[in-house]
């Protein structure tokens, strides 16, 4: 159950962080509103997971995941540009995060 709390928490991170750039700077009250609640949802899974997981464990994981998925919405839904080697990188991240879970 430990290792799905992490990956909630890695999950409500990139709503959170989505949430942020819709409020357009804190400025759309609906989105500012669920941008905090995610916060208050990763933040609250995150200190489940470190409650049998070590920190040098469930942060970089958290925020590796938080990472990808942000780069994932900004790809997919903002229709961010990406180049090529950057895919070579995040490519590295997830194998990262693989690493960090399968040896721990």
């Amino acid at each position: 159950m430990t290792w799905i709390y992490l990956v909630v928490a890695g999950i409500f991170e990139v709503v959170w962080a989505t949430m942020m750039k819709l409020s357009n700077g804190f400025s759309q009250l609906g989105y500012t509103a669920a941008n905090i609640v995610g916060m208050v949802l990763s933040f609250g899974f995150l200190a489940l997971a470190t409650k049998h997981l070590p920190l040098s464990i469930a942060y970089p994981i958290w925020t590796g995941i938080g990472a990808v998925g942000a780069i994932l919405v900004g790809v997919i839904i903002f229709k961010d540009q990406i180049a090529p080697i950057t895919w070579v990188f995040i490519a590295m991240l997830i194998i990262g995060i693989i690493g960090i879970k399968v040896t721990s």
